[in-house]
């Protein structure tokens, strides 16, 4: 029987459910079809699932890296394992709870951007100018929500090298906000006239700091530079236990570089030339030399922004301090 791992998870983010709840809702379906006798056998066969997941190829997850999905992988087998703990139950019964927990898990986790919104809303007052970034949906539903009783406008940088995708633009626009698109670039000339930054994360590490597409820590610098507040929102299953240590440490344990090398020619005359007609009055002149040499186009992805950067973060746990990570994520797997 072929594995539709993959194909299910495919048709889950094509309806717009994010990756770590499309992942675990792959896994409860993996539960609920499994033929496993035994705990160890059912183990295996997650094991194996999260795995495929795991091999999902960028279109797979949106251009997106896949710190999210590991996470949320990780949280979920923690999160259903612990049925297996109980005493006196038959394999059937654990089954069941397992199943139980999973499901529980994956509907607490969609409702994930909700819960942000309402917490996070607030801090949009009236006459406030909104820098964002990237094109996260937690960020989306958050500004919705303040629309709703709130007057502000929201800048959106174009996202470069990604793909200028105006559809992010467009739920601002029909929810009457008003909105300027600029260039990645010219954050720096426009951050005096922001008030506060807003961005999504694809990871947010052990340490505090957040993974997210590239660009987001220059932002980061230039609102510490101009005093600026640097708001993340981000929901609690992309809590992860990497903790990076530099942008090359990011880049590795993401893969997210992307590298192409093409072939650049020049011409020049050559110096020599001049030199040796000098010397010698009939001597031909050398002709123009042409040089060639490998040009490399270098296109990361994502960037890491460290901790001190970042004022909050909106979670479905509630507001957090960055420092206050490393504590949720030792309640979150020790529960």
């Amino acid at each position: 029987m072929p594995d539709n791992t993959l194909d299910l998870f495919r048709s889950l983010v094509s309806t717009q459910v994010a990756i770590p709840v499309a992942a675990m809702n792959v896994l409860v379906a993996k539960i609920q079809e499994s033929k496993a006798a035994t705990w160890m056998e059912l183990e295996l066969e997650l094991r194996n699932a999260i795995a495929l997941l795991k091999s999902a190829q960028d279109e797979d997850l949106g251009g997106r890296t896949n710190i999210s999905l590991t996470s949320g992988c990780d949280l979920f087998m923690k999160y259903v394992t612990r049925a297996f703990s109980m005493e006196n139950l038959e394999f059937s019964a654990c089954k069941k709870e397992v199943i139980r927990r999973g499901q529980r898990f994956a509907n607490m986790s969609l409702s994930a951007r909700t819960q942000i919104a309402a917490v996070g809303h607030s801090f949009i007052q009236d006459g406030y100018t909104v820098l964002i970034h990237g094109s996260s949906r937690v960020v989306s539903a958050l500004l919705l929500k303040a629309a709703e009783t709130t007057q502000f406008s929201v800048i959106v940088t174009e996202g470069q090298p990604g793909d200028i995708n105006l559809e992010r633009v467009k739920p601002f626009l029909d929810a009457g906000i008003p909105t300027k698109f600029i260039r990645d670039s010219a954050v720096g000339v426009i951050m005096e006239e922001v008030d506060l930054c807003l961005v999504g994360a694809e990871g947010v590490a052990e340490n505090g700091g957040i993974i997210n597409e590239i660009g987001t820590y220059q932002i980061a610098l230039v609102a510490n530079a101009l005093r600026r507040p640097f708001y993340v929102a981000v929901e609690s299953y992309k809590f992860s236990r990497m903790y990076p240590l530099s942008q090359k440490d990011t880049l590795a344990m993401t893969r997210s570089r992307r590298s192409t090398t093409t072939t650049a020619t020049a011409a020049s005359s050559s110096s020599s030339s001049s030199s040796s007609s000098s010397s010698s009055p009939t001597s031909s002149p050398s002709p123009d030399t042409t040089t060639t040499s490998a040009l490399t186009v270098d296109l990361p992805a994502v960037d890491f922004t460290p901790a001190n950067f970042i004022t909050l973060m909106f979670t479905d746990l509630g507001v957090l301090t960055p420092a206050a990570v490393s504590d949720e994520l030792i309640r979150l797997y020790a529960q």
